[in-house]
């Protein structure tokens, strides 16, 4: 192997493994959103609901 790809090869390394960790200490700090939009409400219809379509 070439310099320039071993070098390529720990960029690479280094910037997935920076990553996953960076992404691991926000979510230990911050683990869930307490800030969340009310949700809708459920619909108890069991003849015509609304349409579901499998997109």
């Amino acid at each position: 192997m070439t310099p320039t790809a071993i070098l390529f090869l720990v960029l690479a390394i280094a910037v997935v493994w920076g990553g996953l960790t960076a992404s691991l200490l926000v979510l230990r700090a911050r683990p869930e959103r307490a800030d969340y939009p009310a949700g809708g409400e459920h619909d108890q219809r069991e003849d015509a609901g609304p349409v579901e379509r499998d997109t």
